[in-house]
């Protein structure tokens, strides 16, 4: 840390925790966020499909949350990471290695959220847990960070850091100071008596103090999204896992970037609120934030769109995989394994309308493509969503996907 600046001190210095949360225009995306969350959670019924996407979407999740960090990761070299192929270069391979570490610490989450349902994603707790899983996913080389110099240093796992750090122009409390800090956003943002209708607000202003305080050495960003995410589970807006966050954030990145330091500011003047920080700053952060889930929400209702979604299946199977036979067989069972999400391999024969030993053919096929998957060999089929087929099914889901 540079020697002109000056510490925070006392934990007063992160007030306001909270925007106005009788604002109209944040209590006017709250109840958008709210209705268009669930209606995008019921756009596909079928469970086992909605899973897929989910799947999907957190490896999607992965891939802006690199691009947030400054690290690029295509989908298809994501999916060779999840096999546990790595390529040769360092850089992308330490990209890969970022990507699946995310992938697993967000699926990890989801299963702990689901069986934890007292569990405080604003504690401490949670926080240095989320710190930790990643970094354990990582390999051991790869748990360091980098000053601004470019010099390396090991990277403390799942504890608040233990030096006085500067970020840009912020200079975060002191690291001796942690344990209060991460204290007073437990207490602020788990608050009983913060009304349902005020969460996605008080969820909100939770992103930038989280990431003002800066509790760990290293890997802060990646936290505070993931924390964020937890809360939006918890919320019961996160569409069972059908859209994500991050996307939103990566394609706005400059903005994400100019938001978050507009609310580090001090106070301007009396009309901007009572406390260190600016009020206002801190309102344009969660303005723009709900103003991203929105967004992103939307988007992900339009690319889900059940007519739209399967015309794009059909016209991938006819003109751009390849295949020449069978093809409207194959688009049958496709379409028959998204609305229903499985169906047993004697039902294919109705499906495609075929005799059993052709309606083989069709199965062998879409299993051969990774269009379709199965737990054994005789076992019910599923749909499946391969790398080569992203572009076609979900354009625009990945930025620069060639």
């Amino acid at each position: 840390m540079s020697p002109d600046r000056i510490l925070p001190s006392g934990l007063s210095s992160m007030e306001p925790m909270l925007p106005a949360l009788d604002d109209p225009q944040l209590a006017e995306l709250s109840r958008r966020i709210f209705i268009e969350g669930g209606a995008l959670r019921a756009s596909v019924p079928a469970a086992i499909t909605r899973n897929r996407i989910a799947s999907l979407v957190r490896e999607m999740n992965s891939y802006y949350s690199n691009v947030i960090e400054g690290h690029k990761t295509l989908p298809r070299d994501i999916e060779r990471a999840l096999q546990n192929d790595y390529l040769d270069d360092a850089g992308m391979r330490l990209n890969q290695h970022l990507a699946r570490a995310h992938i697993q610490v967000e699926a990890d989450m989801g299963q702990r959220l689901a069986s934890e349902p007292g569990l405080n994603v604003y504690g401490r707790d949670f926080l240095c847990w989320l710190h930790e899983s990643f970094n354990l996913h990582l390999p051991e080389e790869a748990r360091e960070g980098r000053t601004s110099s470019g010099q390396a240093y090991p990277v403390e796992i799942g504890q608040p850091r233990t030096f006085n750090v500067d970020v840009g122009a912020h200079t975060p409390p002191d690291h001796r100071q942690m344990d209060g800090f991460l204290q007073r956003f437990s207490d602020a943002y788990q608050n009983p008596s913060i009304l349902d209708t005020s969460r996605l607000p008080a969820l909100a202003a939770a992103h930038h103090r989280l990431a003002w305080i800066h509790p760990f050495g290293d890997g802060n960003g990646r936290v505070a999204r993931l924390q964020s995410h937890a809360a939006l589970i918890r919320l019961g807006v996160d569409g069972d896992g059908l859209w994500t966050l991050s996307r939103g954030l990566a394609r706005q990145r400059s903005d994400y970037y100019i938001r978050l330091a507009g609310a580090d500011r001090t106070r301007e003047n009396d009309l901007d609120g009572r406390g260190n920080l600016s009020a206002w700053g801190l309102h344009a952060f969660c303005l723009f934030f709900m103003q991203t889930m929105l967004d992103q929400i939307e988007f992900m209702t339009r690319l889900l769109d059940t007519g739209k979604l399967l015309n794009r299946i059909a016209d991938y199977i006819h003109r751009e995989s390849g295949i020449t036979q069978h093809r409207d067989r194959l688009v049958r069972l496709l379409v028959a394994l998204f609305r229903e999400g499985s169906v047993t391999r004697g039902q294919v024969t109705d499906i495609v309308g075929l005799k059993p030993s052709a309606a083989r053919q069709v199965i062998s096929l879409a299993l051969r493509e990774g269009l379709a998957c199965s737990a054994s060999p005789k076992g019910p089929l599923t749909i499946a969503f391969p790398a080569k087929v992203l572009d076609a099914y979900f354009p625009r889901l990945f930025l620069d996907l060639p």
